[in-house]
């Protein structure tokens, strides 16, 4: 019987988890219960934070336990990664895993949702037209990594990774050049009026900083998106508009918009993600 048949009949309450570390921020059960309230699931959703390295050990106790999925943040998705028995392409691309799924023959698949919340955030949900534009991602580390193959599904015109670390971003060229052209560069080559999206994938902003971009380039019309969220302006954010940017958005909803891909490849329902979204954005601001 498929996890949605058990959750409907109310036979029992079906169990999946967020793990990482630390967790206490996450606020994926929040997302979750949403969801399932509004789809009439019956689901328990609980979260994990194993010490690093003992992943793997807390991935086991839990499936072995009747656990159905887990979403798996920070530090954690490359174990995640190497934990599932199969992978999805889009998991294959990310190198990393933030879903895992109990298959109906015992398997555990791991996918990244990434890559599809970013994308729909941008294109559904914003009504920014990537096919045609010319696209710049900043920063190479993993978070960027999961989001790559989406973007260049979509076709922008060109699409181009800057990092601090020439060498890092060069690395991601022959692994997604299979998807679509992809080109690097460093910080210090950049020339932003080249560019109608920005997109940024640097963890700066969890400190409140910014990569180091130059002054005086953006474009009127350029759209600027951070994929880190807060209660108030990001760091990246405020900077886009002091440059004069169309538009500057937050990451929350690729949040809310990845989780509903998570809840969807479980559950087989597709919960709406605007009165989620609206939900979260009034948590992030009362804090109730």
């Amino acid at each position: 019987m498929t996890a949605q048949g058990r959750g409907t009949a109310g036979l029992s309450r079906d169990r999946y988890q967020v793990v990482g570390n630390p967790i206490a921020q996450s606020k994926s059960p929040l997302i979750h219960r949403l969801f399932a309230d509004q789809t009439h699931q019956q689901l328990d959703y609980g979260r994990a934070c194993p010490a690093e390295g003992h992943f793997a050990e807390e991935a086991r106790r839990f499936f072995a336990a009747g656990g159905l999925g887990m979403n798996v943040t920070a530090p954690f998705k490359l174990d995640a990664f190497k934990f599932a028995h199969a992978l999805t392409p889009r998991a294959e691309f990310a190198g990393a895993v933030n879903t895992l799924k109990l298959s109906e023959n015992g398997d555990i698949l791991g996918d990244n949702t990434d890559g599809f919340g970013l994308v729909y955030d941008l294109s559904k949900r914003l009504g920014w037209r990537l096919a045609g534009a010319r696209i710049l991602v900043l920063g190479a580390g993993g978070a960027v990594r999961g989001v790559l193959q989406p973007l260049l599904a979509a076709q922008p015109a060109q699409l181009v990774v800057a990092n601090r670390t020439l060498a890092r971003a060069q690395a991601l060229v022959p692994i997604f050049n299979p998807v679509g052209p992809l080109s690097v560069c460093e910080f210090s080559a950049l020339s932003l009026q080249e560019f109608d999206i920005i997109i940024n994938g640097t963890s700066a902003g969890l400190q409140g900083e910014l990569p180091p971009l130059p002054r005086g380039q953006l474009g009127s019309n350029c759209l600027c998106y951070d994929m880190i969220y807060s209660a108030k302006p990001t760091a990246f954010q405020v900077w886009a508009r002091a440059e004069g940017a169309a538009h500057a958005e937050d990451g929350l909803g690729m949040l809310v918009a990845q989780a509903a891909e998570s809840f969807r490849w479980w559950r087989g329902v597709v919960p709406d993600i605007e009165p989620v979204l609206t939900h979260m954005r009034e948590h992030l601001r009362t804090g109730a």
